[in-house]
């Protein structure tokens, strides 16, 4: 990663390589908002053919490497970044996977899918804050938003019947309690933790059951608006959507 020619805010956005997910919609929206966006993910090559794109547009783009699963890679991300940047402005938790979609039990969950989902959704995330803390309070208004589900609701407020993806849905839970704890811990600093819940959202077209979901671009704006709060903006609250 280059030094930056001039020292623009900065935005980090994890799980930043599909096209057509929710963390390309909002670093393309934080872009045109004159951020340098960082685009982290696993598959390095996607995200930097997404930050190349940006780039060619006009915009200030990079990529870097990030899996929130491993130590190692969390703490060579702020290595790196603290390299190229003196501060960050802006950290997305947006990386997530369910790969529970099917199961409507707790009973049937596989124990190593319940482990790797809060390896991700919510000690990746934890560690990943605490990594970019230092950056984070260099800026003069850092802002943390961790992208939740509303399928947290199903252990927030248990009710007879299935319980669909039992275990994304606790570590969303458990990511929403985290961004409340977050906030209450930076309460004294200029850095504010919140938590959006972008919806349904049609991110994975080819499975043709997302007739009537946002667009990625249209679930970005709540993101971003959480992403660029002003000074009077609430910190550890969980939004379903941006208040209008």
């Amino acid at each position: 990663m280059r030094k930056p020619q001039k020292m623009l805010p900065v935005a980090l956005v994890t799980g930043a390589s599909r096209r057509l997910g929710i963390g390309f919609a909002v670093a393309q929206q934080l872009a045109r908002r004159n951020y340098h966006v960082i685009l982290a993910a696993r598959n390095l090559e996607q995200s930097e053919e997404l930050a190349f794109g940006l780039c060619h547009q006009g915009f200030r783009a990079s990529a870097i490497r990030l899996d929130l699963a491993d130590s190692s890679s969390i703490a060579d991300v702020a290595a790196t970044v603290g390299n190229a940047f003196s501060h960050v402005d802006v950290l997305i938790n947006n990386a997530s996977h369910m790969p529970d979609f099917q199961t409507a039990c707790p009973l049937d969950v596989d124990i190593k899918v319940l482990r790797a989902l809060f390896e991700v959704n919510v000690f990746g995330c934890w560690h990943l804050t605490q990594a970019l803390l230092p950056l984070l309070q260099r800026a003069r208004a850092a802002r943390i938003v961790n992208v939740t589900s509303s399928a947290a609701q199903q252990i927030g407020k248990p009710r007879p019947g299935p319980i669909f993806s039992p275990a994304y849905s606790l570590a969303k839970h458990t990511l929403n309690n985290l961004t409340v704890v977050l906030a209450q811990a930076l309460a004294n600093t200029a850095v504010k933790v919140n938590a959006i819940d972008p919806g349904s959202v049609a991110t994975h077209p080819e499975r043709g059951d997302n007739a009537f979901d946002r667009s990625p671009e249209e679930a970005a704006k709540d993101v971003v608006w959480a992403a660029t709060l002003d000074a009077a903006g609430p910190s550890g609250c969980i939004f379903s959507a941006a208040p209008r």
